[in-house]
């Protein structure tokens, strides 16, 4: 492949050199450290004038700095006059920091709630706050639903916007936390799927996996779930959650799991409150790993768009799904002006 330059920032290296070594190139050598005052440092050694440059980073490890060192690393193919810079981007860095995500992460019932109480306690009479369904709007707030909609930073678009500034022509991302977040870009993205690899790892690592229920962990996961369902014919489950207010989150299982194999699947395995059979981005905050190992489960696999070589080695339950055969497969796909969306549709192997 001629006029093709992969770059790597510091997050994920070995990601990026197996994908070279699918794509039979080699890995562009490329600077990377801090200054003394911790100011990003990127040198890129070899010329990218008039060729397509990659550059892979995954929102993993240090985040900012790794968001920071993309912005960087794009801006320095821009002046070195590449023709084109695609950013592939396993795990999107602040994909969980949409509005509508935020919305959902914070105690949206307490907060607007103690909010309203507040302002009310301090206004001197009735008519010193404004009343009515514009007053709710003009505070970002909703009383009948807790509303703190207007008061969150909308930092997953402030990064979609910060990217297409430094100057990307394109975005691969993969499995995308909220799928929303194509709609931020002016730039082409390409949201990739892990599914083809997931359903390869069932089928050769979980025994009498035709037997076996696949349930998904909530509604938001039930399209990815019933997609693998449909094209392994395997029945389907579904976690029903409900958030009361001032009350702990009930669940309920709608579907028949009894005796059979579970697989759960997700897209993201973070804090580890909820455990999960696979997921894609294996991130593991917090207490993660110490509830997995404490855990009735047999195994839990997610690829590898986050370093799982530490993780592994204190938590003998992780498995590996390698995805970085696809990722290669992909990006030949877009040098060469070939079809990605096809990979999918016909569950091609790798």
């Amino acid at each position: 492949m001629k006029n093709i330059v992969v770059l790597t920032g510091s997050s994920h290296p070995k990601l990026a050199q197996r994908i070279c070594d699918n794509l039979g190139i080699e890995l562009s050598e490329c600077k990377l450290g801090k200054f003394s005052n911790q100011e990003t440092s990127v040198e890129i050694k070899n010329s990218v004038r008039e060729k397509h440059v990659y550059i892979i980073q995954s929102g993993c490890g240090r985040v900012n700095d790794n968001v920071i060192e993309l912005f960087i690393l794009v801006q320095a193919c821009l002046m070195g006059s590449a023709k084109r810079v695609t950013v592939v981007t396993p795990l999107f860095p602040y994909s969980r920091q949409s509005e509508k995500s935020q919305k959902k992460r914070l105690p949206q019932h307490q907060i607007g709630s103690e909010i309203m109480s507040s302002l009310t306690q301090q206004a001197d009479g009735p008519s010193s706050l404004p009343q009515g369904t514009f007053a709710q709007s003009f505070m970002g707030m909703s009383i009948g639903e807790g509303g703190y909609r207007q008061w969150c930073a909308r930092a997953g678009t402030l990064v979609a916007n910060l990217l297409q500034a430094a100057g990307a022509d394109h975005l691969i991302a993969m499995d995308l936390h909220d799928p929303q977040y194509q709609g931020f870009f002016e730039i082409p993205v390409d949201l990739i799927y892990a599914e083809p690899c997931i359903i390869q790892w069932i089928r050769t690592e979980i025994p009498n996996w035709r037997q076996a229920v696949v349930v998904s962990p909530d509604a938001g996961g039930a399209k990815r779930a019933t997609s693998v369902c449909s094209k392994l014919n395997l029945d389907f489950a579904l976690i029903h959650k409900e958030d009361l207010a001032n009350t702990k989150e009930s669940m309920g299982l709608v579907g028949e799991v009894a005796g059979r194999p579970v697989i759960v699947l997700d897209d993201m395995i973070d804090s580890g409150s909820t455990i999960y059979a696979i997921a894609v981005h294996g991130v593991f905050s917090g207490p993660a790993l110490e509830i997995i190992n404490k855990s009735p489960i047999t195994q839990v696999a997610c690829t590898n768009t986050v370093p799982q070589e530490e993780f592994r080695k204190l938590c003998p339950k992780l498995a590996t799904i390698d995805i970085s055969t696809m990722l290669a497969e992909i990006i030949r796909r877009t040098f060469n002006g070939e079809s990605v969306s096809q990979l999918f549709v016909h569950d091609e192997q790798f």
